[in-house]
């Protein structure tokens, strides 16, 4: 079993930054890692993903050039960098590891979920 713990949410205005941390409650070395959110009214999303070794990376397309998924396997810890925040970021923010190597952009690919954290961006 593998408990996610996310931090690193918080109120930013428009154009700011936050970085997100995914602590895991066990080694990931073996494990895919992605992030996924939610905002109200709405269904859950695919942000960004990285495979075990942190050499491949995916993106949703509204946050490329802005959002960087990374991972340090020694601190069993995946973050998620964000940049030039926009409204439209608002969300709950959940990280997820998945039982394989590859990342995938799917939900349904992912094993385990951290409780999640809150981003809001105001205009």
């Amino acid at each position: 079993q593998v408990q996610l713990v996310e931090s690193g949410g918080g109120l930013v205005q428009a154009g700011g930054s936050l970085r997100l941390s995914c602590e895991a409650s066990t080694r990931i070395n073996n494990l895919a890692m992605g992030w996924f959110r939610q905002a109200p009214g709405k269904e859950r999303e695919f942000v960004a993903a990285i495979n075990f070794a942190g050499g491949g990376t995916l993106y949703t397309d509204s946050v490329k050039g802005r959002f960087t998924i990374s991972r340090d396997n020694a601190k069993n810890t995946v973050y998620l960098q964000m940049n030039a925040l926009k409204p439209e970021d608002t969300a709950h923010y959940s990280c997820a590891a998945r039982r394989g190597m590859a990342a995938y952009p799917s939900d349904n690919k992912y094993d385990y979920w951290g409780q999640g954290t809150q981003v809001t961006v105001s205009s």
